[in-house]
């Protein structure tokens, strides 16, 4: 485990790689057949490109997308091969034999093969990967990080094993230090899932000093491989600084996100689990927060985190260095937002279940209600910050040139709804719970809706211009002048209530000048208007199927509405199906039957009997 020498980049180190390094840069990206490598194997010595062998199988078997169970998958796959292919299998079907590849073996012109080593390699692989699949794993099931702990001790063990084996004379210097990074990376990564922070620190540093060494010693594409490694360890470390007591590791970790720009990726989202494990350390000092002059306590862990690091979160959005990241970092901070929203709505759930059982009276705002609502907050404005960013980009857009003309360019029809998903989050904005009579909370929303109304004014008189609407457009600029100017008399009672939006002089400025070009252009446009001849003047309201004989240019038949037909018809009498009414049988005297109805008799006290017993009827 001791890390070889530096002197071991000198003449020990060319005496045993010059004839490798020199044969390595005439096969560079070239695969070398399986007999050719162990022949070179046999003279120079073995030799493994550890870091490169990973890596290759890493991106192309599921770490991409972070799929961890694939790539156990592969390695196990992997596994058999080598041992069907070198007949090192560990006995049969019926029996296990176990078989471990030692020095002694090594030394044996017989397994004189840099595969013994890929072996041992893949092990180590296949127990790191299934570490990691757990580890994903017991976000939700805890149990499981016992047997995370116990397959990254394996994967460690493995890791050693390699790295003994790669002490044989045999394997050439590069290997060897290359395992040795290996191994320091393994056991540093134990280190830290056990919180062992000072001695995962110690290992990562070593193994971070080896891949340094190894990049100064070869060319810049080898070198690029072992740098990418470095970058990888890097917030480890940091976070394990913090947790000795470094308070500047913390800065360090939020500059490495916004370094990391806007690709995401696995980088992207280790910095920030490690960001989020460190926040949640600080909030366990957090109890309170003051927001619009009430201070309300925060006992929900999650929201403790969020408000935590909503500063840090606001100070990267502002140091962002390209709108992608600005972009990738705000959905970020709503994402968390949200999530924090969801646990506050379960405890007022249950806050609000307890309520009912002890019959209390619901008068003034609770204090997790105002947190709600604060939160809320926090998500709307964040919301309106994001698309006004977004507004910018496409109106910088928009003034440039545009080159291409098959390529769809950005339309003021764009930034239309983008104001139009601002004003709407304003409008929620004034309906929040505890801030209904908190009247200069109502006055500065109204003021910022003003401003978001006159810009998107602006841009849909600009749209009507490209239609050449010149009469709507010219109303449209005068309703944002007026809205600019209320906006301006208004501000003027309220202080600091225009210090985070947009700038109304700039506005009234720009559509001053839009309105003298429009005017301009109007006049052009009228003159260059070619006049129509009288037939062409004709304005028909009747249906094209009703005049299929008369002719005349009717523009309206090429628009989004033409007149073909009239729909839906008109109603028109059409005969139908006499009725019958037997009006004759009311008139009619019909003679009297009387003496034709047989009469009943009058039997008294018999007929009765007989009536009773059925007889005689």
């Amino acid at each position: 485990m001791s890390l070889l020498p530096v002197h071991f980049f000198g003449s020990v180190y060319t005496c045993a790689t010059s004839r490798k390094m020199a044969s390595d840069k005439q096969n560079e990206g070239k695969i070398l057949p399986m007999d050719e490598n162990k022949e070179n194997a046999t003279e120079d010595g073995i030799g493994l490109e550890i870091l490169q062998i990973i890596k290759d199988s890493q991106q192309q078997h599921g770490l991409r997308h972070g799929d961890y169970q694939r790539y156990r998958g592969y390695c196990s796959r992997r596994l058999r091969r080598l041992r069907k292919t070198l007949g090192f299998k560990c006995g049969n079907r019926h029996k296990f034999t176990g078989k471990k590849v030692t020095v002694e073996m090594l030394s044996d012109n017989r397994y004189n093969d840099n595969r013994y080593l890929l072996l041992v390699l893949m092990e180590a692989e296949r127990a790191w990967s299934y570490a990691m699949q757990l580890k994903q794993e017991a976000n939700t099931e805890p149990r499981k990080r016992f047997h995370l702990l116990s397959r990254l001790r394996k994967a460690a063990k493995h890791g050693e094993r390699l790295e003994k084996l790669c002490e044989s004379p045999r394997v050439d210097a590069k290997t060897k230090l290359e395992a040795q990074a290996y191994t320091s990376y393994l056991s540093g990564m134990v280190r830290f899932e056990l919180q062992e922070w000072k001695a995962a620190t110690e290992a990562f540093n070593k193994c971070k000093t080896i891949y340094e060494k190894l990049a100064s010693a070869f060319t810049e594409e080898l070198a690029v491989l072992y740098h990418q490694r470095v970058e990888e360890i890097s917030p480890n470390i940091r976070y394990c600084a913090y947790n000795i007591g470094d308070q500047n590791a913390m800065n360090e970790l939020m500059q490495m996100r916004l370094s990391a720009g806007g690709g995401g990726g696995m980088m992207a989202e280790k910095l920030e689990a490690l960001i989020t494990q460190t926040r949640a350390k600080q909030a366990a000092t957090m109890s309170e927060v003051e927001w619009r002059g009430r201070t309300v306590p925060v006992k929900i862990d999650k929201a403790r985190i969020f408000l935590l690091g909503l500063g840090d979160n606001e100070a990267a959005i502002a140091q962002a260095a390209n709108e992608e990241t600005k972009e990738r970092l705000y959905e970020t901070l709503l994402a968390e937002c949200r999530d924090t929203i969801q646990a506050v709505r379960e405890e007022l759930k249950t806050e609000a279940k307890q309520r009912e059982r002890s019959d209390e009276a619901s008068g003034k705002v609770s204090n997790l209600q105002f947190l709600h609502s604060y939160l809320t907050y926090i998500k709307l404005w964040t919301v309106v910050k994001r698309n006004e960013s977004m507004a910018h980009m496409l109106q910088a857009k928009l003034k440039e040139p545009q080159t291409d003309e098959n390529k769809r360019g950005p339309r003021p029809q764009d930034l239309i709804r983008l104001y139009d998903i601002i004003l709407q989050s304003l409008a929620e904005l004034s309906t929040l719970q505890g801030l209904e009579e908190d009247h200069t909370f109502q006055k500065e929303v109204a003021l910022k809706m003003l401003v978001y109304k006159a810009y998107r004014c602006f841009f849909i008189a600009q749209s009507y211009v490209l239609v050449k609407k010149w009469s709507e457009a010219l109303v449209l600029y005068e309703r944002v002048l007026k809205y600019a100017k209320e906006v301006q008399s208004k501000a003027k009672s309220l202080n600091n209530s225009l210090k985070d939006l947009p700038d109304v002089q700039e506005l009234i400025t720009e559509v001053n000048a839009e309105k003298y070009s429009l005017q301009a252009a109007a006049i052009l446009d009228t003159e260059d208007a070619p006049e129509a001849p009288s037939q062409q003047k004709v304005k028909d309201n009747t249906p094209l199927c009703e005049r299929l004989d008369t002719f005349h240019l009717d523009p309206t038949l090429v628009g989004k509405q033409p007149n073909l037909v009239q729909f839906p018809p008109d109603f028109q009498p059409i005969p139908c199906k006499p009725l019958f009414f037997d009006l004759a049988l009311n008139h009619v005297a019909f003679p009297p039957l009387e003496d034709k109805v047989e009469q009943k008799g009058k039997g008294g006290l018999t007929g009765y009997i007989k009536g009773i017993f059925g007889f005689g009827s």
